[in-house]
């Protein structure tokens, strides 16, 4: 193997991109990763971080181009990480999804799944319903901006071709009042200072927007011009919210939440219901994507009006009040107190009588799930969304020995997917056909949909 130093710089082949957005080749076989470069190109790259069985090489210059590169998508300095496929043409990011998906299925020993082309809706920037800036005291003011990608390193910058451009208005408008005031900003080196972040939702269906100030403390100064001076320039803004996290942490959002005005939910549609969205709550962040990924999940539910329907991870409801009106009765499970209180305010909100949902753990299974099952039948099918870590072998199992029909996995996440498949296949059930959907074009993420069924169901 030839030895690559750090400092090294060398000529290199890129052979693929992988979901970091980083173009991998190999030299005497040493593998080097190298950001920005894509496959097919010849460059030239500085090796900046060595060890035994990869580096880690920065893009020096492009010698040969790939027909597979297209610059100029986004503004933002590249160091932010937000969109890693922003340099490719995105006919070739959706080649590069699908083929992440049958990787992690090869990985998991499923080679046989069978899987499909990714499904998109066309719109690949502005989708983003929800943003969260870090603050930070610049040299001029308040500043706002993203973290660099695996680092807590402020890159400045208000604009995102991800996210739509009321948001960068948004946010200008705030950070000059701040800097006006002469508002304090959070350091997290020493533990000072007041604003921490802006957090910013839109109800794409409706106009709606939230905005949320986090804050090192337990009150803002000047909050009321704040929000006259926000609600006069932005109309469509329907509440403004305080959170309160005082911790040492890298978790944006504290426990407690004041409004300081209008109402503390934004309410959007999406698939022809009405959700009310909490600042705390899930909510998909492409509506488009949402819709297109719910309505693939209701095909392979293939319900026909009188089933029991459960629906784990069920977040403000979302999911499961789309299917309501296909099924007999819902019965959802979720985590989180304040999006359990979502769930049942949408349902009252659409009208939908056959929907009950419960707080707790849906990983807990056997407690949790009795209570759900508690006085009515088997459910009929099972609606899983997970977070991106997955399930858990109980649940599998539990949900095995009840021997559910069918079962709707859907996940953010391919490898976890792959791997809870795989303990589905050991329980007894087959594995249909994947179906891919963009839910975050020019990331390296993709969310992926499929049907499990028991090899005994009739």
């Amino acid at each position: 193997m030839t030895e690559v130093k750090k400092g090294d710089v060398v000529t290199l082949r890129i052979t693929e991109i992988n979901n970091l957005g980083c173009g991998v080749g190999k030299l005497g076989g040493m593998v080097i990763f190298v950001a920005g470069a894509v496959s097919g190109e010849l460059v030239s790259t500085k090796i900046i971080k060595a060890n035994k069985s990869y580096c880690v090489g920065k893009l020096e210059k492009v010698l040969e181009v790939s027909p597979y590169r297209e610059d100029g998508f986004c503004s933002a300095p590249f160091s932010c990480g937000g969109c890693v496929y922003r340099h490719i043409r995105y006919e070739h990011e959706l080649e590069l999804k699908k083929n992440y998906v049958k990787h992690a299925f090869i990985k998991a020993g499923l080679a046989d799944t069978d899987v499909g082309e990714v499904l998109c809706t066309g719109r690949t920037a502005g989708y983003r319903n929800k943003a969260q800036y870090p603050l930070r005291q610049g040299k001029n003011g308040v500043e706002a901006g993203f973290y660099a990608s695996h680092s807590h390193k402020i890159i400045a910058s208000e604009m995102c071709s991800l996210q739509p451009a009321v948001f960068s208005e948004i946010l200008n408008a705030f950070c000059r009042f701040a800097s006006e005031k002469k508002i304090s900003v959070y350091s997290e080196e020493n533990e000072h200072g007041l604003l921490r972040h802006l957090y910013l939702r839109l109800a794409e269906g409706t106009g709606e927007i939230m905005v949320c100030v986090v804050i090192n403390g337990t009150s803002l100064a000047h909050s009321d011009e704040l929000c006259a001076l926000l609600t006069r320039s932005f109309p469509q803004i329907t509440g403004i919210m305080l959170n309160i996290n005082r911790k040492k942490t890298n978790v944006v959002l504290g426990d407690e939440y004041r409004c300081l005005f209008g109402v503390p939910y934004i309410t959007d549609t999406l698939c022809g219901r009405r959700f009310r969205i909490s600042p705390g709550s899930f909510y998909q962040v492409n509506h488009d994507g949402a819709e297109l990924l719910y309505r693939t999940a209701k095909e392979l539910a293939a319900l026909h009006g009188n089933e029991a329907l459960l629906d784990l991870y069920c977040g403000i409801g979302t999911i499961g009040l789309t299917m309501s009106d296909s099924v007999g009765e819902l019965t959802g499970i979720e985590i989180v107190p304040e999006a359990v209180s979502c769930a049942k305010e949408n349902a009252e909100l659409n009208g939908i009588k056959n929907a009950e949902f419960l707080c707790g753990d849906a990983s807990s299974t056997r407690t949790l799930l009795a209570r759900a099952l508690d006085g009515g039948k088997i459910p009929d099918a099972v609606i899983l969304d997970p977070p991106r870590k997955g399930s858990t072998s109980e649940l599998i199992s539990y949900l095995a020995e009840l021997k559910i029909p069918k079962i709707v996995y859907i996940s953010c996440n391919p490898d976890t997917l792959a791997r809870d498949c795989a303990l589905f296949r050991l329980n007894g059930y087959n594995i249909g056909k994947v179906t891919p959907v963009d839910m975050f074009p020019r990331t390296g993420h993709v969310e992926c949909c499929l049907l499990l069924c028991r090899e005994d169901r009739k």
